[in-house]
């Protein structure tokens, strides 16, 4: 905790004058009762009241305390630093077209996903194992565009992902169908300027390329001489897989072909100096994200920011229940007879 007037803390010494005036004078101005003898009530005991007596100035200080603290004007301590953490910097590429609606993905407990689901699920995972990793996040179907650039900011990352859907290509906003070498090249784009050690990029897809302007290996040529590794991870099950049609208003359901292009994939990775890996279910895409998430580690340099705000208010009203609890009791239990 920060105060912007910090001054003010010195008003608190004034508490020590307050209590020496009260040992040493207050008590002499107290009315009293002259008696001749005072034999009769040495062995009297003291009422509550009395024994309650010293609450009424532990109150008063209790309130000026928290008045000088609200006055001084706490604050959070926030601001903007460099910090240097391990990490890496990563960027994840990630199918969406509409062949990522497949369900074919089952999970240990035997539900069927489909595949877009399933690898937003595992994404968000290794994310979350990665705290100090700048990560991003490409999308690509027949085009390719940054969904997240690179962050640590990984609450923002994580929304940013569970935003994406496959509709974008059914609904015409971009075209479908499979540009794995624009997915890629556009991950190379965020990660070119990196000064990590090491620049990761984990490209996610279901089938082979079919659209864009740049072949996957002119791309992953370019990732090569950036210094960036590639891993490849082809997704869904062998032979056919359910797919959903809307059909009046209804869903049906057919079987389509699995076609991914396991050869470009691994052509990719060997290039790059990365890795291909095949996942047929849900485990097995999971798995294949911990064996990633067990790359080395570099310093980078990153800049933390979070937000200053005012944190008087809790103070100003304990001074206020403070006070007002002090003028209750002087006026009830406390009260004097004129």
């Amino acid at each position: 905790m920060d105060f912007a007037n910090r001054e003010y803390l010195f008003l608190l010494l004034l508490i020590i004058p307050y209590i020496i005036w009260y040992v040493m004078f207050r008590k002499k101005k107290e009315p009293t009762i002259r008696m001749s003898d005072t034999f009769a009530f040495q062995y009297a005991t003291r009422s509550w009241k009395v024994i309650l007596m010293p609450v009424q100035p532990l109150l008063h200080i209790l309130a000026f305390t928290f008045l000088v603290i609200a006055l001084a004007r706490p604050q959070t301590h926030d601001n903007l630093q460099n910090e240097s953490i391990e990490g890496i910097d990563i960027m994840l590429a990630m199918d969406v077209s509409t062949s990522m609606l497949a369900e074919d993905l089952r999970d240990d407990t035997h539900h069927i996903q489909n595949r877009i689901e399933a690898a937003k699920t595992v994404a968000a995972e290794f994310i979350a194992d990665r705290p100090n990793d700048n990560i991003g996040l490409t999308i690509f179907a027949g085009e390719a565009f940054t969904q997240c650039p690179m962050t640590i900011d990984h609450t923002s990352l994580l929304s940013l992902l569970q935003n994406v859907r496959t509709d974008i290509a059914a609904r015409g906003l971009i075209e479908d169908g499979t540009a794995i070498g624009m997915g890629l090249a556009n991950a190379v784009s965020r990660l070119k300027d990196s000064k990590a050690k090491s620049k990761v990029v984990i490209l996610l897809t279901d089938g082979s390329n079919n659209r864009g302007d740049l072949s996957p290996m002119t791309s992953a040529e370019i990732a090569k001489r950036l210094g960036i590794r590639v891993y490849t991870v082809g997704v869904g099950s062998n032979g056919t897989a359910r797919y959903p049609l809307n059909v009046g208003g209804g869903v049906q359901y057919i079987q389509i072909p699995v076609e991914i292009d396991t050869q470009t994939l691994t052509d990719i990775a060997r290039t790059t100096h990365g890795q291909f890996y095949r996942a047929k279910n849900a485990n097995e895409l999971r798995e294949i994200y911990h064996e990633i998430d067990k790359l080395e580690k570099s310093k980078i340099e990153v800049q933390k920011y979070s937000r200053r705000y005012e944190d008087y208010q809790r103070y100003a009203l304990a001074a206020i229940v403070f006070l007002l609890l002090e003028i209750l009791l002087r006026i009830t239990i406390f009260r004097r007879i004129p």
